[in-house]
């Protein structure tokens, strides 16, 4: 199980940090992802990391927003800067590979 924090409600421009901590060892897991889920939209993934430490980003998010990974720690993050308001969603992580149930995810709205 995994379970996404660390939302809130930031102005435009603002930054968050979102955590995702896991129930088990995150070691197995090759690629961990975060997802967003706007209203009325599809989820999306908008960060992924592989235990190598390698990874990628849309073009939306690129250069704003940082994904990393704590395997001691079971805890995967997602630093957000430059805050939009188009980056409003519900935010969930996951195994990209082997997506297992998705938890409730942390709302992040951005608005002024």
């Amino acid at each position: 199980q995994l379970q996404a924090s660390g939302g809130g409600l930031v102005q435009p421009g603002g930054s968050l940090r979102l955590s995702c901590t896991a129930s088990r060892s995150i070691l197995s897991i090759y690629v961990m992802g975060w997802y967003r889920q706007a209203p009325g939209k599809q989820r999306e993934l908008v960060a992924r990391m592989t235990s190598g430490g390698s990874s990628n980003y849309p073009d939306s998010v690129k250069g704003r927003f940082t994904i990393s990974r704590d395997n001691p720690k079971n805890t995967l993050y997602l630093q957000m800067n430059s805050l939009k308001p188009e980056d409003t969603a519900v935010y969930y992580c996951n195994d990209v590979i082997r997506p297992g149930p998705w938890g409730q995810g942390t709302l992040v709205t951005v608005s002024s």
